[in-house]
């Protein structure tokens, strides 16, 4: 009994710092990055009422992660903690020529978005917490040769403020990185999450503005959000009654906003899967719908177009 006890104990110790210590190493970017940066001074875009208009005044935000419900798998997007010893593969790439072909740090019981049998995304996010270096995949499916195959791929180098190239994607649509817009359970744990957040519409144009670097709409409409468009949630709204784990994230959206990244649910906001999420305080944030943001014109804090640095 007692050994059975210690082994359990050992285990938890273990879980426990490798919790806590996920990325304890590595910023995610520099304090000067946009996706780092307050917004809560920032002026009103002129295109806020036209845009938030196109996605509908009423709909509500939808938080797109979550713990385990009954008969569901954990909603969000996964991340794979890795560093110099996991096992690198070389992916071939559907869009070959806007990826980064690099070999890419998978181990051998990965998480994918959604699971081994999703038809969904399947997005693969790699944390190289000894290198500080993002990995982060599309579309990733296994073949029987071992070979393993993606839409598209990005690498980040974390100390760095540099964007992708000019019209390249990256997993993201808006060729974003991903894991720096997550809501991630270790961040709410402290009380403050202290950047930006990562969401998605149903219907974007065929454009894009700072940070972001590509479009995914064959849509040339200029009423219709562009990927990189930046909400934040009105200092107005009265977040006071929300349950707690929404009134943080809640209180985020005011300081620090959303970026649209990506095609898909009205107003979702991702984040990690996590046991610890309690799903009936994270659908409290469906209080908050389009009418409570305003767009931000974040242009006055860029340096130049190629880097996500601040001024």
């Amino acid at each position: 009994m007692i050994k059975e006890s210690l082994k359990w104990l050992i285990i938890f110790f273990v879980w426990f710092f490798n919790c806590g210590s996920e990325a304890a190493d590595c910023e995610v970017f520099p304090q000067s990055n946009i996706w780092n940066k307050e917004i809560t001074n920032a002026p009103v875009h002129a295109q806020s009422s036209t845009w938030l208009g196109s996605i509908g005044k009423t709909v509500k935000v939808h938080p797109d992660f979550g713990s385990k419900s009954f008969k569901h798998r954990a909603a969000g997007i996964p991340v794979n903690y890795t560093n110099k010893s996991t096992q690198k593969h070389s992916v071939l790439f559907k869009y070959k020529a806007e990826s980064d072909l690099v070999k890419y740090p998978i181990p051998k019981r990965v998480k994918i978005e959604g699971g081994i049998s999703s038809k969904g995304d399947r997005h693969i996010i790699s944390f190289d917490t000894d290198l500080c270096i993002l990995y982060e995949l599309f579309n990733v499916y296994k073949r029987e040769s071992g070979q393993w195959t993606a839409g598209s791929g990005a690498m980040f180098d974390l100390n760095s403020n540099n964007l992708r190239p000019d019209k390249w994607t990256s997993a993201d649509a808006a060729g974003l990185p991903i894991y720096p817009g997550l809501v991630r359970y270790q961040e709410l744990v402290s009380g403050t999450i202290n950047h930006a957040l990562r969401f998605t519409i149903p219907k974007t144009s065929k454009n894009y503005i700072w940070p972001a670097r590509h479009y995914a709409s064959r849509l040339n409409d200029i009423s219709l959000p562009p990927m990189g468009m930046r909400l934040r949630l009105k200092a107005s709204f009265n977040i006071s009654n929300l349950s707690p784990q929404a009134k943080i994230i809640a209180k985020t959206l005011q300081k620090y906003g959303m970026i649209l990244a990506d095609n898909g649910g009205g107003l979702f906001i991702t984040g990690e899967p996590n046991e610890n999420w309690d799903n009936n305080d994270l659908r409290d944030l469906k209080q908050l719908k389009t009418d409570d943001f305003e767009v931000v014109d974040v242009a006055q804090w860029q340096l130049t177009p190629n880097s996500a640095e601040t001024k």
